[in-house]
């Protein structure tokens, strides 16, 4: 009980110091040294929330991502990481439209609710519907519900509630704002902008109203661009931010460059979720979530994998790790499908990687110089 004592403690002082902020305020300006709002907001007097674990276990599988999985694989898969130490799960309403949420929530149900850190997300509300079909999509088997992009304070409320149902918790640790970047292929011109403007009215206040209540302990945005978490840095108190598949061995220097540093200044931290870019730095043949695989991308692997050779480096043991090692980094979560995956990945953060074999990579220019190396 010690962990909730301290949750509960801490949301009662950072529940206090926003009472008490105004009164600082007008103390403030009473004397003519006003602080700036900003300067408030960065001032670290309140701790961000972020995983203990350096290591999860992401939910796309267990939505039935690119393949159905049966519910014995996938607490299989989820046994294996448990076994493993892995005490972080990610998951989300729009994974297999509430497959992944029942699953893991299934899973979790009869463990301590101290021993984990569960996060899911917001901006899509889902409603019942037995035929409802997504052609092409990402997610196999049946799905049984539609849904609707809402970013406004009722919606992200709706949506939280009815993942608590869907999981069986009575509270939700981390709570990511999904998809609410320009590369969302749902939206048209103009509505990022529209819908960006509606969570800053709605969603992000909501989530740290939630935050108070201690109904969550942290949000931020789960999003596939680093626009949207800067935009969000600027008007908003985030905790934590999922960077969905900006920081892989692949593609990682905006990541690296415009947003860690933001991010470090203002104490907040970010869940890598795509190391692998869905499994295509494991040798699976496909590529983040799109249906096709830059040219690019298939040289550039075949370099990495060629230097990974060279020094008997397994490539997505290496991939892993990669994205793990910055400081400001808390967590890196690859999916799995099944028990054997699973317990690869786990078991991929305790290898040891030669340091010729990152200085090869920099060298030949694979990896940024200025990149981060697993210690």
């Amino acid at each position: 009980m010690a962990n909730r004592r301290d949750f509960l403690y801490k949301s009662i002082l950072g529940t206090a110091g926003m009472v008490a902020a105004p009164s600082i305020i007008n103390a403030a300006n009473s004397t003519e040294t006003a602080i700036p709002s900003a300067k408030i907001k960065n001032n670290f007097l309140r701790d961000k929330f972020k995983p203990e674990w350096k290591f999860g276990m992401g939910g796309v599988a267990a939505g039935n991502g690119f393949h159905v999985n049966s519910d014995e694989e996938i607490r299989g898969a989820m046994d294996a990481a448990w076994n493993n130490g892995v005490r972080y799960f990610d998951t989300s309403p729009w994974y297999g439209l509430g497959i992944s949420e029942r699953r893991m929530g299934a899973y979790l149900f009869n463990k301590n609710r101290e021993d984990f850190v569960l996060s899911t997300k917001v901006g899509r509300v889902l409603t019942p519907d037995p035929d409802f079909e997504l052609p092409g999509a990402l997610w196999k088997g049946k799905l049984n519900m539609n849904y609707e992009y809402d970013y406004s304070a009722e919606g992200v409320r709706k949506s939280v509630e009815q993942s608590l149902h869907r999981l069986g918790l009575a509270y939700i640790d981390i709570v990511f704002i999904h998809d609410l970047s320009p590369d969302n292929p749902d939206f048209k011109e103009g509505d990022y902008e529209k819908y960006f403007e509606q969570a800053k009215n709605g969603a992000m206040p909501e989530l740290t109203k939630m935050r108070e209540e201690g109904l969550i302990k942290g949000w931020g945005l789960g999003v596939n661009t680093t626009r949207p978490i800067l935009e969000t840095i600027e008007v908003a108190d985030p905790d934590i931010f999922l960077s969905a598949k900006q920081y892989s061995l692949l593609v990682h220097e905006d990541d690296l460059n415009n947003v860690f540093p933001v991010c470090e200044k203002e104490g907040i931290s970010l869940v890598i979720g795509a190391a692998l870019n869905a499994g295509f730095l494991a040798g699976k043949e496909r590529y983040n979530y799109g249906g096709t695989i830059p040219e690019e991308m298939k040289e550039k692997r075949a370099k990495l994998q060629k230097v990974a050779d060279k020094h008997n480096v397994d490539l997505r043991t290496a991939a892993l790790q990669f994205s793990a090692a910055p400081d400001v980094v808390a967590s890196v979560i690859p999916g799995a499908s099944n028990g054997e995956q699973s317990e690869a990945n786990a078991k991929s953060m305790d290898v040891k990687i030669p340091k010729a074999f990152w200085k090869e990579l920099k060298s030949k220019g694979l990896i940024a110089e200025n990149a981060p190396e697993p210690k």
